[in-house]
């Protein structure tokens, strides 16, 4: 279980007049977001995106959402409305729709462009409907509204979700640039129309909630591109997420004023950019962009790779180059620049890969020494501001670890929303609205569901602790054969370990202790071999823990001969 609550009982049924909300994930995290609302019988989801594995998850590729709670009634749910098209929103649809494909799937353009584009690649033809920005619409028990809103990807909408119980306001993921690439504001005018109205709930993004002042404006990064570009006197390798079309389209300015061209490279990269180009969200001179075959053809000063690896993926590009697993191979003359955020939870991994392309004499360019990144979520000021506009009635932050959604909520009280109006709930947590009023009812039962190839949900997390052990610590294995009838050893015990030790003889002095122990459990009359196994595996267990301080993996395996 990710998030049990043994603290809180199943909820009751839902009053007649009421509104449930379900987090399934993005409460304590950064990552899967998926939030259920039910209105009399019916179901409406925002969003469906994954989670990505940290270092104690050896082996696993992504994390989806706990679909059980809706498991039995998919045939209730009316819609999904996706905010925008980042992974963590968007990239557990292919694993639900699997279970009911027909589900009819609402966005932007470019989100329902992206998640065609991806559901392709699953061999899926989704239901899809594009909405804009100030577009209202009824979808069974829920009546919606769309507000564009500033985010790190063109197209981003929060939504209103109008039933008798209520208004509810849910922000996706926003900011409030005043100047953005695009020109796409976020709708304050909106926000403050439904302040107006009276918002009964408040879903709030809550990731940068920790962070004062305000977001500083994606044109402050243009300059800043500009230097490093004069600077370059070899390649210059750029990783960024594969979504973040502004920041690509900057980097494609920067690269067309200096001469220079870009090619793309990592799949997920191509597909992305080419999407976006495709709907006119992306300008690309003629001939600034060149395939990987044609940059041979090229000398360095003149090439600029775009690239996937900000957050230090093992299998993304920027993470092979590092560890010089890539066609492609940083030099001294190259220059590196990590355009993105730092996710929590990803800064080993993104250390290691700086250090990775240091070694290798590159020159990095990252957030920690020049503004080449800024925040798609709102900081404090911002979320202050919106606060004010919108006079909620109650609040719940979203979209973070527990120490945003503490300062969210922190935030909220100080623009005079009462405390006991801030809901702070994590995944599993049931919450309802009734009689303008938002409580915790309680809770069901969610987990992480790891896809580890073509797995998906086998693993557990018993299995992932074994993972950790055999990394960390390596495993020993003892066979032996008995004789129950002699009650004597007939073969063994061999001893073999796999990262535990270089010298493959420092188990030999536990051979002795292990026979001895086999010998005086025959002679006391154990025949069972499992009970054998048993004393087998806590001799040598005593023995790595006594001299060695260790706690590999055993597996002791002793047979009937």
């Amino acid at each position: 279980m990710s998030h049990p609550h043994p603290e809180l009982s199943p909820p009751p049924p839902l009053p007649e007049g009421a509104l449930r909300i379900v987090a399934l994930g993005g409460l304590g995290e950064i990552g899967r977001n998926m939030t259920v609302f039910e209105y009399a019988g019916r179901l409406l989801i925002v969003d469906c995106g994954v989670l990505f594995p940290e270092e104690s998850q050896p082996g696993i590729d992504l994390i989806l959402p706990d679909f059980s709670f809706i498991e039995d009634r998919l045939e209730d749910v009316d819609a999904i409305v996706l905010t925008h098209g980042h992974e963590d929103h968007i990239g557990a649809l292919p694993f639900l729709l699997r279970r009911r494909e027909d589900i009819p799937l609402y966005g932007s353009k470019l989100t329902m462009a992206l998640v065609e584009a991806k559901l392709r690649e699953a061999r899926i033809t989704p239901d899809a409907h594009v909405v804009r920005e100030g577009e209202r619409l009824v979808l069974g028990e829920f009546d919606l509204e769309f507000l564009a809103v500033n985010h790190s990807i063109p197209d981003a909408l929060a939504v209103a979700i109008r039933t008798p119980a209520g208004l509810v306001v849910h922000t996706g993921d926003f900011k409030m640039d005043q100047l953005p690439l695009d020109g796409r504001v976020t709708d304050l005018n909106g926000f403050a129309r439904l302040g107006d109205e009276g918002v009964d709930l408040f879903l709030v993004d809550s990731t940068n909630a920790e962070v004062p002042g305000f977001i500083p404006s994606e044109r402050e990064i243009t300059p800043v591109l500009d230097s490093v570009f004069r600077r370059a006197r070899g390649r210059i390798i750029v990783a960024s997420f594969a979504s973040h079309v502004h920041r690509i389209q900057q980097i494609i300015d920067a690269a067309t004023e200096h001469h220079r061209k870009v090619a793309f490279v990592g799949r997920s990269m191509v597909r992305n950019m080419g999407v976006a180009r495709d709907l006119g969200y992306l300008t690309i001179p003629p001939g600034v962009l060149v395939s990987m075959d044609e940059l041979t053809e090229l000398p360095d000063d003149h090439i600029v790779l775009v690239c996937t690896g900000s957050q230090g993926e093992p299998m993304a590009v920027l993470s092979r180059i590092a560890n010089n697993d890539h066609q492609i191979k940083a030099g001294a003359q190259d220059t590196i620049v990590l355009a993105s955020s730092l996710i929590p939870g990803n800064e080993n991994a993104v250390n290691r890969v700086i250090n990775g392309l240091a070694r290798s004499g590159a020159f990095v360019v990252h957030k920690g020494n020049a503004l080449v990144h800024v925040s798609g979520h709102c900081s404090a000021g911002e979320l202050l501001y919106a606060y004010n506009i919108v006079k909620p009635r109650n609040v719940m932050p979203v979209h973070g670890e527990w120490r945003h959604l503490r300062a969210n909520a922190a935030l909220a009280e100080r623009t005079g929303v009462p405390r006991d109006n801030i809901v702070l709930a994590e995944d599993g947590v049931v919450v309802d609205l009734r009689d303008g009023v938002a409580r915790v009812v309680g809770a069901v039962p969610v987990g992480y569901v790891f896809v580890d190839g073509a797995s998906v949900g086998d693993i557990t997390e018993a299995a992932l602790t074994d993972r950790r052990v055999l990394g960390d610590e390596g495993f020993i294995s003892i066979f032996a054969a008995v004789d129950i009838v002699e009650g004597k050893i007939v073969a063994g015990p061999e001893i073999e370990a796999r990262g535990f030790h270089e010298d493959p003889d420092v188990l030999e002095p536990v051979r002795d202790e292990v026979r001895e122990e086999l010998e005086r459990a025959l002679a006391d009359g154990v025949v069972d071999p499992h009970q054998l196994q048993q004393r087998t595996r806590r001799v040598v267990g005593r023995w790595v823990s006594k001299t060695h301080r260790r706690r590999p993996m055993i597996i002791p395996v002793v047979v009937e001969a």
